[in-house]
């Protein structure tokens, strides 16, 4: 269901993007309203659920987390039972940072981020001890080019 929006609300949704620990007043600003309508509008875009929910974004290098890999896998399982087991293997992964299923000859890739090539192969090891898959291919990312949570508005 898409939502309609206007000027201001887009206004007020890339701000929020930008930096939703901002004051009310900073948004208002950069929107050119007042305070309390942008609180209103900020309200029920909550209430749409086009607001999901404010988070902060961290640094993985800071935190050791160095190591990105885009994950590959194709399954010859396509059972609900299976995709049952998968999704709640991935699930409970705090390492896997992203998930799809895909069109084409991959099933699923996954985006995963760890401290190395040895914390990678525990990962590895884990996931397949769990779930049966057909084939895994992991890319080691070189270099984040570039790397944003900010939707086009």
């Amino acid at each position: 269901m898409n939502v309609r929006l206007d000027d201001t609300d887009r206004k007020i949704l890339a701000a929020l993007q930008e930096d939703a620990s901002q004051s009310l007043d900073e948004i208002a600003k950069k929107t050119g309203s007042s305070k309390t309508p942008v609180w209103n509008r900020i309200k029920k875009l909550r209430a749409a659920g086009v607001i999901k929910y404010d988070t902060s974004v961290l640094d993985p290098e800071k935190l050791g987390l160095e190591a990105c890999f885009f994950v590959l896998i194709r399954t010859s399982e396509h059972e609900a039972d299976w995709q049952d087991r998968f999704l709640r293997t991935l699930q409970a992964r705090p390492e896997v940072m992203e998930a799809h299923r895909l069109a084409g000859d991959i099933d699923y890739i996954l985006k995963v981020r760890v401290h190395n090539a040895r914390a990678y192969d525990a990962f590895y090891q884990a996931l397949i001890s769990e779930v049966r898959i057909f084939n895994v291919t992991a890319l080691l990312s070189m270099e984040e080019i570039k790397s944003t949570t900010a939707l086009p508005l």
